[in-house]
């Protein structure tokens, strides 16, 4: 039994939020499900992910390193996975926070990059192969 069964973010604008998530959740096989106020997407065995739209958008885009959202990572099967990833998001208006790159600090098979989207929403694209 999976232990998280879904994850639900607020964003700023839910159009918007469809228009940066669905490319990026779309290629990582996930479906679409539109539902009144929300859209989620879902892949078998996996958490769910739902965006909401902010009850009070004047509030602002959330600022990573406050009380809160930190990032959700995406483990990938390969670099090239997170190069292709990194770019479809990029390309769906996401901005570049790390583009991909090793992180020896964590290990020499570490490799990620980092998105955020308008609403504040920090996502991580990694690979991290076992050792060898």
């Amino acid at each position: 039994m999976l232990v998280f069964d879904h994850l639900g973010i607020t964003v700023i604008d839910l159009a918007r939020g469809i228009a940066q998530f669905d490319p990026v959740m779309t290629a990582l096989g996930f479906a679409r499900q539109d539902a009144d106020g929300s859209v989620s997407w879902w892949r078998e065995g996996e958490p769910e992910l739902i965006l909401f739209p902010a009850r009070e958008a004047e509030n602002g885009a959330h600022r990573h390193g406050t009380v809160g959202w930190q990032h959700l990572a995406f483990a990938l099967a390969s670099r090239a996975e997170v190069d292709r990833l990194h770019e479809i998001a990029v390309s769906a208006g996401w901005s570049a926070v790390r583009d991909p790159k090793p992180y020896p600090r964590f290990n020499d098979r570490y490799y990620a990059s980092f998105v955020e989207d308008d609403s504040g929403i920090r996502i991580e694209f990694m690979h991290n192969p076992p050792a060898a």
